[in-house]
């Protein structure tokens, strides 16, 4: 996965953390949360806030 699969990624945060709300997650950990999956392999510095807000926002419609 890279940075641009926030659906994929959501997906798999979700599974991964069953016990976290993604709305007390800041950007900082989701980032790192991120990076610590197994699935993911794109460069660190090529993620942005948009991008995280984008991840945090599917993983939080992934919950509903």
């Amino acid at each position: 996965m890279n940075w641009t699969d926030s659906l994929d990624i959501a997906i798999a945060l979700d599974e991964a953390h069953p016990d976290t709300d993604p709305l007390t997650i800041g950007f900082v950990d989701l980032r790192a949360m991120v990076m610590a999956l197994d699935e993911f392999d794109d460069d660190a510095e090529k993620t942005g806030e948009k991008i995280l807000e984008a991840i945090q926002m599917n993983w939080i419609e992934e919950r509903e």
